[in-house]
Parts: C-alpha cells; structure tokens; sequence
C-alpha cells in the first residue's frame, strides 16, 4: 500500500547528506562551534579597566608626556656638548698639492714640485671662565627638564584622573535618568489605570506623560555626554571603549592631610616643578652675568701639531741657447710644533659692559618672574585646598538630603494612595530624590579629583597617588 505522506522535496537533501564524506562530517560542528564561541565572546561585556592599568597605557600614548620626556633626554645630549669644552679637540689633516713654475726672463727656467703630507694637531683649553659658566648653564638645563618632564606627569595624571571620573560621573547621571525614567513610567501606568477606573483626573495622566517625554529627552542628552566623555578619556589612553571602575561601596573619601592650609602653602614653595623651573632660570641668568664678565678675562690654550711631508722637486732650464734639467730632488722628514696661545682682551666698543648691564637686567626679570609665580601658586594651593574642604561638606549634606528625601518619597507615595497626596506631588518627590543622588555621585567625584589638583598645586602629586586613588575603585 503507498504511504499517505509522501516525502517532502525539501527533505531530499536531509537524506543526501549522509553520503556525505567522514571528514566534512567532521568539520561542520567545528565550525558551528567556532562560530557560536565567537559569538558569545562578542556578546559578553568587557571588563572594566582600573586607573592604574589605564595610567600605565597613557603614559606611553599621551604626546605632550611623551614630548617632554624627548625633550629631557636631548638636553642631556647638549650638556654634553657643553663639556667638550673642557676636553682636548684632535684633528687629522693631509694635503697633497702639485705645482710648476715657469721663469721666462733672459732664460727659461721650469721648475716641478709635488708634496704630501699627513699630519695630527691637537689643541687644550687651559683657562676659559666664559667655557665654565656655559657648561654650569648647561647643566642647569638637564635639571629644567627634568622638573619640565615632572610637571607634564603631573598634568598627564590630572587629565587622566579627570577623564575617568567624568565617565563615571556621566554614566551615573545616565543610570539616574533611566531610574527616573522607569519610576516616571510606573507612575504614568498608575495614573492610567487610576484615570480608567474613575478615581482619578486626566490631569495626573497628562503630568506623568510630560515628565515621561522629558525624562526621554533627558535620557537622550545623558547618553550623548557619555559617549563625548568617553571619546575624552580614550584620547588620553589610546584606547577606545575603555570602561573605567565605580568606587568601592561603602564610599570611603580620604581625608584631608595635612589638615593645615598653610602647610600645603610651605610645601609647595620648596616642591612645586614651576617655582623649581624658575629658579633655575633665575640660577640661569646670574650665570650669564657671571659669563659676560668674563669678557675682561684672559684666555688661555695649548696647541701642538705633528706631521710627516714628503717633498718632490724636478726642473728644466734654458740659459742662451743651453738646456738642461735637473733632480728630481727627494726630501721627506717629520714636523711639529707646541705653541702656548694667550688672549688677553684689550677694547672691545664698550660691549662687554653693555653686555653685563643687559644680562644684570635679565637677572632681576628673573626674580620678579619667580616672586609672581609663587603668589600666584600660593592662591592657587589655598584656594584648591578650600575647594576640597567645601565639597567635603557638600557630600556630607548630599548624602543627608539623600536619605531624607528616600523618606519624604515614601511619606509622599503613601499619602498618594491614601489621597491626600497628588500624582504631581510623588512626581517631584522622585525628581528630588534622584537629583540628590546625581549631585551626591558628582560631588564625591569632585572631591578625590580635587584632591589630586591640591596635590598637583603643591607640587607633590606623585605616580603612587594613582595607586592611592586606584584603591578607592571596586576591584
């Protein structure tokens, strides 16, 4: 009997497949398998990145650390070439030259001569002040950018600390609109079904919507300022889709120390890299006085040269009628000479004195740079030390408005339901409450970045602060 259910076309291939080879067989869960670890792998989110691990990228992309760092290692190439003053100058010379010459007078003389030599001089400063004074100048420079390339760290960690916490603060902020966003949501629904069933206006209704439609925009607003901030800190690092690490719960914020403003102030006068910049620029400048009165100074230097010559001469000569030649002559021997070479300046137009008087002036711009600068750092580490005092209080008043305004939402929810409370009422409760939220996160973050910009204005911020700020991260 035929069977009632005839084999579909689409299933001829099904049967097909099992003359298929052993080895292609074999290859196919391979390569499903291959393909679903691919996929998983790309759906698996990635892990976040620690401040020290993205402090340790930076400081190898970051281009204006990476410029100072260049900087500080060709001045040491310069303040050698500074000292080569102080060492003997050696050169090797050799010549070799041909020459005739012609006498046409009452008789033809011609005369050939061919010389070579190889030789070696060799000259010493004995007594150079100006020399000295450069190669001191010189050395001064290596410790510039030295104090250059500790400054551009310290800024490479304040931009980096600052980026990372701007991810951080702008992800919250999103985390707090999407929360808002939700709680709004439930209260529309609410307000809807309460609307459906009589006991409650269109009003509510409409309330909950706005606050929705503006939640959305809001939302729309915080996912932009997310991705901006992330652009920012992957500039800084060199890598894109970095997600850093949220604080460790409880929120623990390091203290103050030293507790004193003045002490920040002291500190910073002896350690800050701008005022160590300046005074040895100061340091430069009375070198430079010292060098153009030098321009009075004698100077003294060795000379010596050695050299072996080997000389040719050949010649022709017409005397009435009468030729003749004579040579060639052969004439080789060694040369050398030592010669003690002293230069005393006599007048030069006035122009060392000028030069003093200029180089005098400089000197004093040199301090009144430096004075200003250390009013100038004084105010920026008092007022840095305020900052971090005042958001200190602020988080702990934004942690108190944030536990009272839990409770004044859950009075307000309550006393919705029971109808004594409006649906606009338990609106605003949620706005403040995650307002507090939003602010208390930021101002949390403000204070360990400003923490870090007090450290950086005294001049002690250091690698092992990255360390200090890294353990206040979740792990």
């Amino acid at each position: 009997m035929p069977s009632l259910n005839p084999p579909h076309p689409l299933r001829t291939p099904l049967r097909r497949s099992r003359t298929r080879p052993p080895a292609l067989a074999l290859k196919l869960p391979l390569v499903l398998a291959l393909a679903l670890g691919l996929t998983l792998s790309a759906l698996a989110p990635a892990q976040a990145q620690s401040l020290l691990e993205l402090y340790d990228a930076a400081r190898a992309y970051d281009a204006p650390y990476q410029s100072a760092r260049s900087q500080a290692d060709s001045v040491v190439f310069k303040a050698e070439q500074s000292r080569a003053l102080r060492r003997p100058l050696v050169n090797a010379t050799g010549t070799w030259s041909e020459s005739r010459t012609d006498t046409p007078y009452t008789s033809t003389t011609s005369t050939r001569s061919s010389v070579q030599s190889l030789g070696v001089t060799a000259q010493q400063s004995l007594f150079n002040r100006g020399n000295d004074k450069t190669i001191a100048q010189a050395e001064r420079a290596i410790e510039v950018a030295n104090s250059q390339l500790l400054a551009a760290e310290q800024d490479l960690i304040v931009r980096l600390v600052q980026a990372y916490f701007d991810v951080l603060a702008a992800n919250d902020a999103l985390d707090t609109v999407r929360a808002s966003k939700k709680a709004i949501s439930e209260t529309l629904a609410s307000a809807k079904r309460n609307f459906e069933v009589g006991t409650a206006t269109i009003t509510d209704t409409r309330e909950a919507q706005a606050r929705f439609d503006l939640g959305t925009a809001q939302e729309l607003v915080a996912e932009n300022d997310l991705n901006v901030k992330r652009l920012a800190l992957a500039s800084v690092v060199g890598r894109p889709g970095v997600r850093p690490k949220p604080l460790a719960l409880p929120v623990v914020l390091p203290p103050i120390a030293p507790a004193e403003m003045e002490v920040w102030v002291t500190q910073a006068d002896s350690a800050s890299p701008a005022l160590t910049q300046l005074r040895l620029a100061r340091e430069v400048a009375r070198l430079e006085t010292e060098k153009a009165r030098t321009g009075h100074l004698p100077t003294v230097g060795l000379s010596a040269s050695l050299a072996e010559s080997n000389t040719r001469l050949a010649g022709e000569t017409n005397i009435g009628g009468k030729s003749g030649s004579f040579g060639p002559t052969t004439g080789r021997g060694p040369q050398g000479s030592v010669a003690l070479q002293v230069n005393l300046p006599l007048f030069s137009g006035y122009s060392v004195q000028n030069r003093i008087k200029e180089t005098l002036s400089l000197e004093d711009k040199a301090q009144s740079d430096l004075e200003a600068a250390r009013r100038n750092i004084a105010q920026a580490t008092r007022s840095a030390f305020f900052t971090v005092q005042s958001l200190r209080g602020q988080v702990l008043a934004l942690e108190a408005a944030e536990s009272s305004s839990q409770l004044a939402l859950a009075a307000t929810q309550l006393g919705y339901k029971v109808g004594v409370r409006v649906n606009l009422d338990v609106l605003n409760a949620q706005s403040q409450l995650f307002q507090a939220q939003r602010d208390l996160a930021k101002a949390r973050y403000d204070v360990i970045f400003n923490g870090v910009r007090l450290r950086q204005a005294s001049g002690q911020l250091q690698p092992q602060d990255v360390n200090a700020v890294d353990a206040l991260l979740a792990r």
